[in-house]
């Protein structure tokens, strides 16, 4: 079922989202070689509380922590741990914070020190794939659009696109229709409406698109142990185009 927000709806999900920003901001500000990725989810944690919001993926389907911590060949998923950031890694913050009853759901990928030339573009591109997704975007638009300038954008430089994860709605749950594909043929998928939130997440691999889960449950990596990149943002589908409310 598709939930359509009502503006008052809207404004309390533009509380949560800009709690999410601001989280990942202070994130980026403070993610440095020498950290667990354990310490960057304690930063997640008290940011978010410290807003009077509620982390919402600890707990999550057993989830035991507040973010995501995902370090150059894991995708997405990455539970925070005594892994050790190094110089020259990528690491995806991908954080969910509910305030009001709603949430809000973003990601970044944060580049460590000294970074290859490589890694550094596969981090442009996989923010660039979303640049590229909200283009012309408003109500009306067919949903598999937003795949369809995803893939064409990364595929255009060699990279893989998982399909094995998706973007989705967002409001009320983490996570509500419809899922939103970063691969699909334009012109088809049910017309967006007015009102509409959805998470559009980039999930862009450095080589194949396969991908592996771990038997933790949730870890997912490259098959081919190349890095990803994560982007994300949660947006507003509107009459005549888009607002990102995490941005």
């Amino acid at each position: 079922m598709i939930h359509v927000k009502s503006p008052a709806e809207i404004e309390r999900m533009r509380e949560s989202c800009r709690i999410v920003k601001e989280t990942l901001e202070f994130v980026g500000k403070n993610i440095h070689a020498g950290m667990t990725t354990k310490q960057v989810d304690e930063l997640v944690y008290r940011y978010i509380t410290s807003c009077g919001a509620i982390p919402s993926s600890l707990g999550y389907g057993g989830f035991p922590a507040s973010a995501c911590v995902s370090v150059n060949e894991v995708v997405v998923h990455g539970i925070p741990s005594d892994r050790v950031i190094l110089d020259g890694d990528i690491v995806s913050v991908d954080i969910t914070a509910e305030k009001n009853g709603f949430n809000g759901d973003a990601a970044r990928t944060f580049l460590i020190g000294n970074v290859s030339e490589e890694k550094r573009k596969l981090v442009k591109v996989t923010e660039e794939c979303f640049f590229k997704a909200i283009e012309g975007l408003q109500a009306g638009v067919p949903l598999y659009d937003i795949g369809y300038a995803v893939q064409t954008h990364a595929e255009s430089h060699g990279y893989g696109v998982v399909r094995a994860l998706v973007g989705h709605g967002i409001g009320r749950d983490m996570h509500e229709d419809p899922s939103v594909p970063n691969y699909g043929k334009k012109g088809t998928g049910m017309r967006l409406k007015a009102g509409m939130t959805i998470c559009i997440e980039p999930m862009i691999n450095m080589g194949t698109y396969k991908v592996n889960f771990g038997s933790d449950g949730w870890t997912v990596t490259t098959a081919d142990g190349k890095p990803a990149a994560h982007y994300e943002n949660t947006v507003l589908i509107k009459e005549d185009g888009v607002e990102i409310l995490t941005l």
